[in-house]
C-alpha cells in the first residue's frame, strides 16, 4: 500500500518545511547531498542495507549497502582532495553507468566540488565546449573514452588531471593522465565533509539552447529538500521498493532520480549497464524483482512495439508504481502500460533547470492519459500569454509554461550566462519554454516547444550545435537543423544542406557527414536523415529560417513568409 496522502490533502497548507524535518535539516546549518545520500543513512541504522545492485550487459554483477557507498564516496572524495581539488572545483564525470560514476558523485559533493556529469557517449568537441565553459579541474573516465579527451587536452590547460577508473597497465599513461582503481584503493572511514550550506554549488549540467552553445545549469545543495520530497511523494519510494530508473546520470533524471532521490531517502535501486533490448529489460525487472520503474516515453513507445506478446514471458508482477519523464507521454502509452503492466505510467513533467518535479500524476489522482497532470505541492504553476507573460485563466487555451520562482533545486544561474539566465524570468515567472494548456480541472496539457530546440527520446539536442559542427565538414557550404516526427523518439534530427561546388549528393556522402556528426557530437545529434538543398530560406537579414523548414517536416502552415529575401 502506498505511504502518501491524497494530492488535495497534500497541497493544503503545504510549506518545503515538511522535508527539513524529515531530513532533519535547520535553516543555516551544513547541508551536503553527499553526506545526506550515505553517512546519514548509515546513522539512521541502515548500514547494511542495500543501496546499489548494479550488473552490465554480460550480467556481471556488483552490490553495494550503504556503508560501502559511505565508504567508496570517502576513498574518492580523498583522492581528489589529495590531488588538490577542492571548494567548488568542476569535476566531470565521463562514464558509462558503471557504480564510479554513482560513488563519484556522491563523493565529489563530499568534498565541496562541482559535479559535472556529461553523457559517455558525447564525442570530443561536445565534450571540449562544455568542459571549456565550465574551467573543468578534473575528469574522471575509463579506457574507452579517454582517447576523445586525449583529442582537445592541448586546448584545456585548466584541465590538471584525466583520472581513468579502468586502467590496466597495459598501455602507458599520457600527459596529465593518473589511474585510480577504487578496489584496489585503501577505505577510507572518516572524510571531513566539506560545510556546504543551502546555497553552495552541487551540479553543473549542461542543456541545449537555440543559439549559441550549451548553456550549464548550475544548481545547489538545497535542491535535495525538492528531490526528496518529490522521491517520496510522486515516485511513492519505500523502505522494502527495489527501484529502477533508466535515465543516465549524463543528463539530470540520472542524478535528480538516480542518485539524489533514492539514495536520500534510504532505498534500494538497480542499475543496469548496457544498451535497450525489451527482452533484457524485462529479464531484469523480473530478476531483480522490481517494484517503481522511473523510464522515458521512447523506451516505453520501443517496448510497445516489442509487443504484449512479450511481456507475457517473464514475470513482472513485483511492478507496482511506474512513472515517465523526459518528453510528452503519449495517452496510448498510458492505456497500453494499465494494460499489460496492470499499472498506467504516470507522466512527470521537469527540467534541467527546474532540478525536481513540477507537474506531476500523483499516485492516487485521477489519471487523465496524455495530461502532465497538476503541480507538485509548493509549486506555483499556470500559462502565460506570450507577449505579455500574463497568466491565461481560459480553460484549453495555449500558453507558455511558467513558474513562480523561489522552490529549493531551481537554477541558480546559467554558468557564465547571467544575460540569459535573467532573460528566463518575465513578470514575476520562470518561463520553460514550452507551451502547454490547462483544463478546467486544473491538469496541464503539453503541445510543444515555444523554440528550435528538439527533443529526441527525452534528449535535447541544439539546432546551432548541429549546424556549426555540419559547417566544419568539406563538404558542407550552409545547413539548417529542424526536428522531423518519428514514431518512436517522437522527434529525431533532420539537417538541410547546401554543398560546396564539386561535391555531388549522394548516398555515400550523406553516410559520411552523419558519421562526421556522430563522432564530434554524439548519436543523438546525428541527423537521421539529410535533404540536400541548392540554398537555405533566409531573411533578407540573411537569418536562415528555420521555421519554414520546420513547417514543410510536420505539415504546418508556412505563416508569414513576407521578411523573406526573395519573397517580392
Amino acid at each position: 500500500m502506498s505511504n502518501i496522502g491524497s494530492y488535495d490533502e497534500r497541497i493544503k497548507n503545504f510549506d518545503w518545511s515538511i522535508a527539513e524535518k524529515e531530513l532533519g535539516y535547520n535553516n543555516g546549518n551544513v547541508l551536503n547531498i553527499g553526506w545526506y545520500c550515505s553517512d546519514r543513512i548509515c546513522q539512521l541504522g541502515k548500514a547494511d542495507k542495500m543501496a546499489l545492485l548494479w550488473e552490465d550487459s554480460t550480467g556481471r554483477e556488483k552490490r553495494y549497502t550503504y556503508n560501502d557507498i559511505r565508504l567508496a564516496s570517502n576513498t574518492i572524495g580523498t583522492f581528489l582532495k589529495d590531488l588538490g581539488i577542492g571548494n567548488e572545483d568542476r569535476v566531470c564525470l565521463f562514464m558509462d553507468k558503471i557504480p564510479e560514476l554513482y560513488l563519484g558523485f556522491v563523493g565529489i559533493l563530499k568534498i565541496g566540488a562541482i559535479a559535472q556529469p556529461l553523457f559517455s557517449a558525447f564525442g570530443d568537441e561536445s565534450l571540449y565546449v562544455r568542459l571549456h565553459d565550465a574551467r573543468t579541474s578534473a575528469i574522471i573516465t575509463q579506457r574507452k573514452h579517454v582517447g576523445k579527451v586525449r583529442k582537445i587536452i592541448d586546448k584545456m590547460p585548466y584541465l590538471k588531471h584525466i583520472i581513468v577508473v579502468d586502467h590496466d597497465g597495459r598501455k602507458p599513461l599520457k600527459e596529465r593522465e593518473i589511474a585510480f582503481s577504487l578496489e584496489e584503493a585503501e577505505p577510507v572511514e572518516h572524510l571531513e565533509i566539506f560545510p556546504t550550506t543551502a546555497e553552495s554549488a552541487s551540479v553543473l549540467h549542461y542543456t541545449s539552447g537555440t543559439t549559441g552553445q550549451p548553456k550549464g545549469v548550475k544548481h545547489v545543495h538545497y535542491s535535495l529538500i525538492a528531490q526528496y520530497l518529490s522521491t517520496r511523494w510522486v515516485l511513492d519510494l519505500q523502505e522494502d521498493d527495489i527501484y529502477w530508473c533508466t535515465a543516465d546520470p549524463g543528463w539530470v533524471t540520472g542524478t535528480s532520480y538516480g542518485i539524489i532521490g533514492p539514495w536520500s531517502v534510504g532505498a534500494t535501486q538497480c542499475v543496469q549497464d548496457a544498451g535497450f533490448s525489451a527482452e533484457a529489460w524485462y529479464r531484469f525487472i523480473e530478476k531483480r524483482k522490481v517494484t517503481v520503474w522511473y523510464s522515458a516515453p521512447t523506451a516505453i513507445r520501443s517496448l510497445m512495439k516489442a509487443g504484449e506478446d512479450l511481456v507475457r514471458k517473464f514475470d513482472l508482477s513485483s511492478l507496482r508504481h511506474l512513472a515517465s519523464v523526459g518528453e510528452p507521454l503519449n495517452a496510448e502509452a498510458v492505456v497500453w502500460s494499465e494494460r499489460v503492466f496492470g499499472h498506467p505510467f504516470l507522466d512527470t513533467y521537469w527540467q534541467t533547470e527546474t532540478g525536481s518535479i513540477m507537474l506531476t500524476n500523483f499516485p492516487g489522482m485521477k489519471i487523465k492519459p496524455g495530461s502532465m497532470g497538476k503541480p507538485f505541492p509548493g509549486i506555483k504553476a499556470t500559462v502565460v500569454d506570450a507577449k505579455t507573460y500574463e497568466p491565461i485563466t481560459e480553460p484549453g487555451r495555449v500558453g507558455l509554461i511558467a513558474f513562480r520562482p523561489g522552490w529549493p533545486s531551481m537554477m541558480r544561474a546559467y554558468w557564465n550566462n547571467e544575460a540569459t539566465y535573467q532573460g528566463k524570468f518575465k513578470n514575476g515567472w520562470y518561463l520553460s519554454g514550452d507551451r502547454s494548456s490547462i483544463d478546467r480541472d486544473g491538469y496541464f496539457w503539453f503541445t510543444g516547444r515555444d523554440d528550435d530546440v528538439i527533443n529526441t527520446g527525452g534528449h535535447l539536442v541544439s539546432p546551432f550545435e548541429v549546424e556549426s559542427a555540419l559547417l566544419e565538414h568539406e563538404a558542407v557550404a550552409e545547413s539548417a537543423v529542424v526536428a522531423k516526427p518519428d514514431e518512436v523518439n517522437m522527434e529525431v534530427v533532420k539537417a538541410f544542406v547546401a554543398l560546396k561546388p564539386g561535391f555531388e549528393p549522394d548516398a555515400d556522402l550523406e553516410l559520411r557527414i552523419m558519421n562526421f556528426i556522430r563522432k564530434k557530437l554524439s548519436p543523438l545529434a546525428m541527423p537521421q536523415e539529410i535533404e540536400y538543398v541548392d540554398s537555405l530560406p533566409k531573411t533578407r537579414s540573411g537569418k536562415i529560417m528555420r521555421r519554414l523548414l520546420h513547417a514543410k517536416e510536420w505539415g504546418e502552415e508556412v505563416g508569414d513568409t513576407s521578411t523573406l529575401e526573395d519573397d517580392e
